[in-house]
């Protein structure tokens, strides 16, 4: 690429015959030389700044890609914890269960155990009601016979 210090020292050959005006070339020249110095200078600026871009660019995208990971990562740590706070609350109801199932069968003990002690103290209570009944018999025999001696 042609630089604004190529154009500025560039020399052209003079020809005696129906050659340009030196001085007309030379100014001629040093506009060339002068648009082409700052087109040079505002092109690098811009190759400056696109190459900087680029740099934010690929600054950027490891950022998504970083924030992309972390969010998957959150998310399956998310579903994890909920996966093993769902078997732990199926693990507590369970043991609940299974606790209240055997209060019931030690409180069907009991129950049981008490319905016989009742049907014991029944027959018991049978039995002396009817030594009972049959001491009154006894006895009131026992005065019958006594009022009817004294008669």
């Amino acid at each position: 690429m042609i630089t604004p210090l190529d154009i500025e020292n560039k020399k052209f050959a003079k020809q005696m015959v129906n050659g340009y005006n030196v001085e007309e070339v030379d100014e001629f020249l040093d506009e060339i030389t002068t648009d082409y110095e700052k087109l040079y200078k505002e092109n690098k600026e811009l190759k400056d700044n696109t190459e900087e871009l680029h740099n934010d660019v690929g600054q950027y995208k490891n950022i998504e890609s970083t924030l992309q990971n972390t969010l998957v990562i959150a998310q399956k740590t998310a579903d994890e914890i909920q996966s093993v706070a769902k078997k732990q609350a199926e693990q507590i109801v369970k043991e609940a269960e299974n606790q209240a199932k055997a209060k019931i069968d030690e409180l069907n003990t009991q129950i049981m155990i008490k319905e016989k002690e009742i049907d014991e103290l029944k027959k018991q209570f049978s039995v002396y009601k009817a030594k009972m009944e049959s001491l009154l018999i006894s006895q009131l025999e026992l005065i019958k016979d006594m009022s009817e001696e004294e008669e």
